[in-house]
């Protein structure tokens, strides 16, 4: 039986868990996803030495970044990103290789592409953790400008003081990346003048728990499409598979 697996610290209960391991039942794949809640990046060697029949990693927080120096191969996109999300493991006799992917751009883009019109060609982007990488990667590979935000002055950045109304009428595109209106929480949300917002706004929220944030609520009020992060969390599941099987482009 093929094995396929999480890494990451700490596991909750995981989206890639519950997906993979119904997509196999559903599809009579002889194969079974586990989470491998590793303190250390350094004990991925471990879980790859005991685990000979793994064909496939997912990396979530804190090792996207980090699981990079382990990796025979990183393809171009991830390497642009900075960050790598998927693992192919390859075995070829006592050999082991390891191939690093990015999903969550191909996700977000296919995702929010379809809800772009020709007037949407600035975007923000709230916070500058990992994620927000992948997704200045996928907004500018549709063509839009971006920048990002952060709560602090730093290089590159603008702080969320600095978004005035003119600001969501030019960047018309805001992608929260950050953890703000997440379950438990869901009485935040990020500061921003929502009622400078319309029709021509999009909101797109990497949360998908609750459906509908505090920051979708809010920009839904003045008219602004909205969409939450679970589609995109579909869309990245999928072409992990893609990438564990060798049909990468």
């Amino acid at each position: 039986m093929d094995k396929y697996g999480l890494i990451g610290y700490p596991l909750g209960h995981s989206f890639s868990i519950t997906y993979h391991n119904q997509r196999f039942a559903d599809e009579g794949i002889n194969a079974k996803y586990f989470n491998y809640e590793i303190p250390s990046i350094d004990n991925l060697t471990e879980v790859l030495d005991s685990n000979p029949e793994l064909k496939g990693l997912n990396v979530t927080i804190p090792y996207k970044q980090k699981v990079m120096e382990y990796l025979d191969y990183i393809s171009p996109e991830a390497r642009a990103i900075g960050a790598v999300n998927v693992i192919r493991v390859i075995h070829e006799g006592k050999n082991t290789i390891l191939k690093g992917y990015n999903s969550d751009v191909i996700g977000f883009t296919q995702s929010i592409e379809p809800m772009l019109e020709e007037y949407h060609k600035k975007a923000l982007i709230l916070g500058t953790g990992g994620a927000s990488k992948a997704i200045n990667y996928g907004l500018k590979s549709l063509g839009l400008e971006t920048i990002f935000v952060s709560r602090y002055r730093r290089p590159g950045t603008i702080c969320y003081e600095d978004i005035t109304p003119e600001v969501v009428k030019e960047y018309n595109v805001i992608v929260n990346c950050t953890p703000l209106g997440m379950y438990p929480k869901t009485e935040e949300c990020p500061f921003l003048p929502y009622e400078a917002m319309d029709e021509k706004n999009i909101l797109y929220d990497l949360i998908y728990n609750p459906d509908e944030t505090l920051f979708m609520k809010k920009g839904a009020e003045h008219g602004a499409n909205v969409k939450n992060g679970l589609e995109m969390l579909l869309l990245q599941a999928f072409a992990s598979w893609e990438f564990w099987n060798g049909k990468e482009k």
